[in-house]
């Protein structure tokens, strides 16, 4: 076998370090958006976090300053912060559960093909394409006790005694089997709006990954007596366990930093006060924007714990199936 000689090492070295530059000039555009856009904001904010910063100061306020731990004090200790917190967690897990149950229905219910598909498919993503403002304007005017029409249904035709406030109250009393309960009226209410609103999402992703599974498999099913249960259970659920995974983790990351949904319906009143409400409530009402950063941060780590533990505990499992 004949080495190269010098001359052919420094023509590939030469030609190395020209891949190298152009690489590199590739990637410089992209490398200098996401460090002003996404890295630069978020050492600001932590450098916040550990200052005394407040609307009046925030001119004067650098990158290196009195750090403290003083804001993170008191917002761990502030009352209503655990609280918030566990609404939080809730409105995360019901929101996220009920999204991904229906859109997982609406996709199954629409696999098989029939007249106006297309249609009803394109109907399904409305609530998730429609402005924010326009679907809590709708639901608030629907729910309203005083000219809404689910209470004018639900006085006139099921019965009801009074009208619900659905928005504006803690808890209804709710007689189940004899026994009376206090159902948290507006926390469920904001929880249905956000898994109406979402499921559309989870429809999309749910719809082309049952696409893509095979119809050999279900007929092979369907020729050996298989029920529809048994079907769904042994052929189409192993197919969809690594994408409902997936969509968890997104709809709990989004639905867990979510704030325009609760303040747009309640204003984080009623029991619906979750902590990206009161970030903005620290940061508007307060004006005390290190108490905020703080918050914010406080935020953003518990929210990377618990996707850690949930990826640990399932990431693996969704892998395999």
């Amino acid at each position: 076998m004949v080495e190269p000689g010098p001359g052919g090492r420094r023509r590939r070295s030469a030609r190395s370090r020209e891949e190298s530059r152009t690489g590199l000039a590739l990637i410089s555009p992209t490398f200098f958006i996401v460090t002003v856009v996404v890295v630069l904001p978020i050492l600001w904010t932590v450098s916040l976090a550990f200052q005394e910063v407040r609307l009046l100061n925030i001119r004067t306020t650098g990158f290196f300053g009195a750090y403290t731990l003083d804001n993170f004090t008191g917002v761990l200790s502030s009352p209503g912060f655990l609280q918030a917190l566990l609404t939080t967690v809730l409105y995360s897990v019901f929101g996220t559960g009920l999204a991904i149950t229906i859109g997982l229905c609406a996709a199954l219910a629409l696999r098989r093909p029939f007249p106006g598909r297309g249609a009803v498919r394109a109907a399904m993503l409305l609530p998730y394409v429609a402005p924010v403002v326009a679907a809590t304007f709708v639901w608030s005017t629907m729910l309203n006790p005083q000219f809404g029409f689910v209470n004018h249904i639900g006085t006139t035709y099921l019965g009801w005694d009074d009208p619900v406030a659905f928005l504006s109250a803690r808890s209804t009393p709710m007689s189940l089997l004899g026994w009376e309960i206090e159902v948290p009226t507006a926390l469920v209410t904001v929880i249905l709006f956000e898994a109406w609103r979402s499921f559309p999402f989870a429809f999309l992703f749910l719809t082309a990954r049952l696409q893509a599974v095979p119809e050999t498999l279900d007929e092979a099913a369907r020729v050996d007596g298989a029920t529809p249960s048994q079907r769904f259970r042994y052929i189409l659920w192993p197919q969809l366990v690594p994408t409902i995974a997936v969509l968890s983790v997104l709809r709990f990351i989004w639905t867990f930093n979510n704030f325009d949904d609760i303040y747009l319906l309640t204003g984080g009143g009623a029991g619906t006060e979750v902590v990206s409400v009161r970030v903005f409530d620290y940061l508007t009402a307060r004006g005390d924007i290190g108490a905020a950063a703080a918050q914010a941060l406080v935020l953003a780590v518990i929210l990377a714990v618990l996707v850690g533990i949930y990826l640990k505990r399932f990431g693996r499992k969704g892998d395999q199936a």
